[in-house]
């Protein structure tokens, strides 16, 4: 008789506590299976000059950052001081990857608000974003000299999130 209680009360005490751990967790916190993995490759025309292309192997030897971003994204607006920042800073080369957008209406973005990238690759049909394992904009990338990503970040990067996780990982990396 006792077991017909202990059963529903088990399976309630588990429960309680897969919630409890998932309620720990940063939502932000995606998982992302190509961490430790080659960048996906892939050859794209530049943003601004559309006569040049761009490829990840373009980037051998250098610690950099992808920055997914687009000039509809409101996100991408937060974030953008950040990356200007950084810019001015020159730590770390950063090469944006506009996302699913316009090249006439991501040019009047970086005309308004600044160009925080070296360049800016276009993926107007969001394919390379796939590739990537994007879910939205704004992410960002940080890949290593042998072309293998080391971090991703989900959204908007803020000054915390730069100088508490970002850059101390492009430093270690710089110094391997």
């Amino acid at each position: 008789m006792k077991a017909r209680f202990l059963i529903p009360l088990a399976l309630f005490v588990v429960l309680v506590g897969f919630l409890a751990v998932g309620l720990q967790r940063d939502p932000r916190e995606i998982p992302s299976p190509l961490i430790e993995k080659p960048a996906p490759a892939f050859t794209v025309q530049q943003l601004v000059l559309a006569d040049k292309n761009f490829s990840p192997a373009d980037m051998k030897g250098k610690v950099w950052m992808l920055n997914v971003w687009a000039s509809w994204c409101v996100a991408c607006r937060v974030e953008h001081p950040v990356l200007m920042d950084l810019k001015r800073r020159d730590i770390v080369p950063v090469i944006g990857l506009d996302y699913k957008d316009k090249r006439p209406d991501a040019l009047k973005f970086l005309a308004q608000n600044g160009d925080p990238y070296d360049f800016s690759a276009m993926d107007a049909d969001g394919r390379v974003g796939i590739d990537w394992g994007v879910y939205g904009v704004p992410e960002t990338f940080v890949i290593d000299q042998n072309g293998i990503i080391r971090y991703k970040h989900i959204g908007p990067i803020t000054v915390e999130a730069l100088d508490k996780t970002i850059l101390p990982i492009i430093e270690k990396l710089k110094s391997q």
